[in-house]
């Protein structure tokens, strides 16, 4: 049986590892529950944590073995401690949105099963229970995969940093899907008929703007008068917008190739330029589109069903623009550049399926040659 220091802030005791004796004191004046103690912290430093107003004395007691076990720089950590510090140093290098969405998989979806358990306990077998548990909630095969992926990224992060031998996900193998089997978008005719319908002015040339644009929702919401130069028929694309428990955040854009200007199309120009004639003021740095997500999905479904065009999704138009520009003959480099993709490979990942297949006139070409 291994054994280890434990510190009070008064006491020093050798402790064998499992022991639950955490010593905790009581502030008979105000009827609460404290915790004191040392503890080493990642840089060797030896320092004294005290954390008081606990209403139970097993809350103290939870309050320190948690703390304790986020201290131990071996995979005999807690799994749901080292998922929370997994999350912590996310925080300082991912964006706000991006975080918000992997700390509900990673609370909602992961540490109800393997929180509890001690991570180097986790075996593959544990994982492929917990896949068959994913894959019965009957979750789009897109959403599984990333499921998987953040519970493969929290083994991960045990191995470089907490020593972690291997990574039981990568045995147990992964679930779902990287695309999705079939893409939503509408033709030029459906946004036409689907435009007629819409008749919430800022709403309706938000449509338009995504539709003959291409850009994303957050990208659109973050829009100031200050971002369209009509003279020279061009969309500046700096930020992207986001609202996360109800408090707004503007942050650059997705990649730094997001950072782009977009070309506008006479039509558009004019779209945006009686509509801003219309708005009673209009700063320069005031955002244009000062609706919520929510509300902009609300209308795209109660438009669909007045008009009975099928529903897509907001993100759906940006597929939509991708391809009509398929359609009209662009090349993948030029449609990367106008979406703000990183790599011309991601315009040919997500819509390879779109272009016509070109072989049997290459075949031809050949054939003239001979």
């Amino acid at each position: 049986m291994s054994i280890f220091f434990y510190h009070s802030a008064e006491h020093m005791f050798v402790l064998n590892k499992g022991d639950d004796f955490m010593p905790t004191y009581k502030n008979e004046e105000k009827g609460t529950w404290y915790c004191s103690f040392y503890y080493t912290d990642w840089t060797g430093a030896k320092k004294k944590k005290k954390k008081e107003g606990f209403k139970k004395e097993s809350e103290a007691k939870a309050f320190e073995r948690k703390f304790l076990e986020k201290q131990q720089n071996n995979c005999d950590i807690n799994f749901g401690a080292l998922a929370d510090l997994y999350m912590e140093d996310a925080a300082t290098r991912i964006r706000a949105t991006t975080l918000q969405c992997k700390k509900y998989i990673v609370d909602l979806k992961i540490k109800p099963y393997f929180g509890k358990m001690r991570t180097s306990d986790i075996t593959a077998n544990h994982v492929r229970k917990w896949q068959n548990e994913m894959i019965k909630k009957d979750y789009s095969q897109t959403y599984l995969k990333n499921i998987n992926n953040q519970l493969s990224a929290i083994f991960n992060f045990a191995i470089k940093y907490y020593n972690l031998s291997s990574n039981p996900d990568i045995k147990a193998g992964t679930i779902g899907k990287k695309n999705a089997d079939g893409m939503k978008f509408w033709t030029l005719d459906e946004f036409k008929k689907f435009i007629e319908y819409s008749s919430k002015p800022m709403a309706t040339l938000a449509f338009k703007i995504l539709f003959w644009t291409g850009i994303r929702s957050g990208e659109l919401m973050a829009l100031t008068w200050k971002d369209i130069d009509l003279e020279n028929k061009i969309l500046h694309i700096t930020k992207t917008y986001a609202r996360i428990n109800k408090i707004d955040y503007i942050n650059n854009p997705k990649t730094p190739k997001s950072k782009r200007d977009v070309s506008l199309s006479d039509f558009l120009c004019r779209d945006i330029e009686i509509y801003k004639n219309k708005v009673y003021e209009t700063g320069s740095n005031e955002r244009i589109f000062t609706f919520t997500k929510d509300f902009i999905c609300r209308e795209i479904k109660r438009i669909c069903k007045k008009s009975e065009v099928k529903q897509i999704r907001i993100h759906d138009l940006r597929h939509s623009h991708a391809s009509l520009l398929i359609e009209l003959g662009f090349t993948p480099l030029l449609i990367a550049e106008r979406l703000g993709h990183e790599n011309p490979q991601t315009t040919i990942d997500t819509y390879s399926h779109l272009y016509p297949n070109k072989d049997s006139a290459v075949a031809n070409k050949l054939d003239d040659l001979y």
